[in-house]
């Protein structure tokens, strides 16, 4: 099972890239293949209703949904930005969504966070959820937040504190678990035509509802 994992951070010494590369060594070790990227790998103009109608997905973009569509699951560490999600991060959803069909409906997705601050960034990490679940893919319920990221990690990139490298490990497991439990129904090819078929008409009335939220293309 394929997870593909990213910090929501363009800083070079960021501490959710130090946080997803802990978590991702630890779901490499429940038995999951991990897919590691740096966001600056997707680098994407702001979104542009007129661009994309006249050339759909640019370059980033288009880099960022084969990432996602050659993985079952997602681990992202989300930077909280005054109180709420990175622009970047919004905006490289935004752009993912105009794809078709829709990247992320179906796909697991972990998140976490760390941060200078007492709270470690859980607040951005709930206004990560909404266009998330909007778009379709399955969040798992627990978000690891963990706080005082600036002193929070030693020389080897592990977690000082044993309850929160504790915790860690189980939401990672669980994930993992959970992630995997989901595969077959988002990206496992249905055995049987009329089953396939059936997945078709499904996708097709999960669009048409798509259809009918506000879209981006006309704000």
């Amino acid at each position: 099972m394929r997870i593909f994992a990213f910090a929501a951070s363009l800083r070079s010494a960021s501490l959710n890239q130090k946080l997803i590369q802990l978590a991702s060594r630890l779901a490499a070790q429940f038995g999951a293949e991990i897919d590691l990227a740096r966001f600056h790998e997707f680098d994407m103009p702001l979104y542009d209703g007129d661009e994309d109608l006249a050339h759909g997905l640019p370059e980033g973009a288009r880099r960022l949904k084969q990432r996602i569509e050659g993985a079952a699951a997602l681990m992202i560490a989300v930077p909280e930005y005054n109180y709420s999600i990175p622009g970047t991060l919004k905006n490289a959803i935004d752009w993912v969504s105009r794809a078709r069909p829709m990247p992320w409906r179906g796909r697991a997705v972990y998140l976490l966070s760390t941060a200078p601050s007492p709270v470690g960034g859980i607040r951005g990490l709930w206004q990560t959820r909404i266009p998330l679940e909007g778009c379709g893919a399955i969040v798992f319920p627990d978000m690891f937040a963990l706080p005082h990221g600036n002193t929070a990690f030693d020389e080897r990139g592990m977690l000082r504190e044993a309850a929160s490298f504790e915790r860690l490990v189980r939401e990672v497991r669980g994930f993992v678990r959970f992630a995997e439990a989901v595969e077959p129904l988002c990206c496992s090819p249905p055995p049987e035509a009329d089953a396939k078929r059936r997945a078709q008409e499904i996708a097709a009335a999960l669009e048409d509802e798509s259809e009918l939220q506000p879209g981006t293309a006309q704000t």
